[in-house]
């Protein structure tokens, strides 16, 4: 049988992990309608089942689903998978159907009716900038040269979730990996991993920002020697509660940045309006010791000050932290603390 290539190996890879990646754990108890919609006839191939069942077999026994025992899943795989390079595809534009379309203009369509007076005013000119627009998913070699000149970041098409290595070292080349599939009109309002209207409407509009675009290389040099250090488990709690689920106080109040929200109708709504969720004031420790859900809304939020604020807290060596870390309980995401500080509307 001829070798598997690099984008196949990738699927093979994505089949058996799953889609909450910043947490690195593989989980024996993965959706596989999800990847089969994602795979389609790639699930037919005898190689690619060939090699789902060998990564499969590094997967965490029932009786070993901790955190310790996701890590050393995620490490058995990598022993046991080929380089799959940088996972980098063509984004395919032209295969992209009326339909495909006619899904991004009804989402464009509704989130930016509903953003301003929500989204921050950095996210709301970055959108501005790139001229993204209603009429249909956007070419990201014409994105890319807007945000390039912008601040020197370049938008990379991948098939789905990428491997951690992989991931981190595109972003400290200011590389965002981008989804080029998008979701089914019956999944409008929830969506198990990342699609193309997640990655562009949510993520790239604030790379326009130069502090921002600063932040994130910076997470992704970081992410690199987390992973060395065994401490991604931490580190990927920030991301989730900034890059994605990230508030910020202004003059004009509460405003969203996160990308899981701004590209979310409902948690959109929710963040703000909602007594529900905890709206605490940004304290880095805080938030790498605090869990989070990826089946619901968040049950708390952080509120930073500016892109400054963020940048400067994450600017120091993480290693003395992770050691301090290391000694302290996680905190669940419900749960306050007495030395909390909330927002104040």
């Amino acid at each position: 049988m001829r070798p598997l290539t690099a984008k196949q190996r990738a699927f093979c890879r994505e089949y058996v992990k799953d889609e909450n990646r910043r947490q690195a754990a593989i989980s024996a108890g993965y959706r596989e309608e999800a990847a089969s919609e994602r795979g389609g006839k790639l699930l037919d191939d005898p190689r690619i089942q060939e090699l789902i069942l060998k990564l499969r077999s590094a997967q965490v026994p029932p009786d070993d689903m901790s955190l310790d025992g996701h890590l050393r899943a995620m490490s058995a795989l990598r022993d046991k998978l080929e380089d799959a390079g940088d996972c980098v595809i063509a984004q395919g534009w032209e295969d992209y159907s009326d339909l495909d379309h006619a899904i991004w203009r009804r989402l464009f369509e509704r989130q930016s009716k509903l953003l301003p007076g929500r989204a921050c005013a950095e996210y709301l000119a970055g959108l501005d900038g790139l001229g993204v627009a209603a009429e249909g998913i956007p070419d990201f070699e014409r994105l890319s040269d807007i945000l390039e000149r912008a601040t020197g970041w370049r938008i990379v098409a991948v098939p789905g979730l990428v491997p951690d290595d992989v991931f981190f070292t595109h972003l400290a080349a200011r590389r965002f990996p981008a989804t080029n599939w998008i979701r089914r009109p019956e999944q409008m309002d929830y969506l198990q991993e990342p699609d193309v209207f997640h990655d562009v409407f949510g993520h790239v509009p604030v790379l326009m920002n130069p502090v921002f675009a600063d932040y994130m290389a910076a997470y992704g040099r970081g992410g690199l020697k987390a992973l060395a250090l065994g401490a991604l488990p931490k580190l990927a709690r920030l991301y989730w509660y900034t890059v994605e689920f990230g508030l910020m106080r202004t003059p004009e109040g509460l405003r969203i940045y996160g990308s899981g929200i701004v590209s979310s109708h409902g948690e959109s709504l929710y963040c703000l309006d909602d007594p529900k969720p905890d709206r605490i004031l940004f304290d880095l420790l805080r938030v790498m010791r605090t869990t989070y859900r990826i089946d619901d809304y968040q049950d708390c939020y952080f509120v930073i000050d500016s892109f400054e604020q963020l940048f400067e807290a994450t600017r120091p060596d993480f290693a003395p932290y992770y050691e301090v870390l290391a000694r302290l309980p996680d905190i669940a995401s419900g749960e306050l603390l007495a030395e909390d500080r909330l927002f104040d509307a």
